[in-house]
């Protein structure tokens, strides 16, 4: 191996890991927030415990015009999706039924 080679490889190693390093805090903190539920509004809470007790899951892209159970990050939550099949809007299924629906994604998009 040149020793170009292995120094370029060195410093793109260096920089990949420099980058990886920054991204740590902002993900911990993400979690975090995840975890602190006494700032989510009430039907966020609601959707949450629903989820839980009665094992449904999050399906992305399946809504009609304000019928959804919460999105991610574009709005606050139930009810106020603006657009059919939203990709970053939410409806709670069974588990499994997502799979089952044309369109349906089990993650935000």
């Amino acid at each position: 191996m040149s020793k170009q080679v292995l120094a370029a490889s060195t410093l793109s190693a260096a920089v990949g890991l420099a980058l990886a390093m920054q991204a740590l805090p902002a993900q911990a903190q993400e979690t975090q927030q995840a975890k602190d539920m006494s700032k989510m509004p009430q039907v966020v809470k609601d959707n949450m415990a629903r989820m839980e007790s009665k094992k449904l899951e999050k399906c992305y892209g399946i809504n009609t015009v304000a019928k959804n159970d919460c999105a991610e990050g574009v709005h606050s939550c139930a009810g106020q999706a603006t657009q059919a099949r939203d990709p970053k809007s939410f409806v709670l299924l069974p588990a499994g039924d997502c799979a089952k629906i044309q369109g349906g994604k089990l993650r935000a998009s």
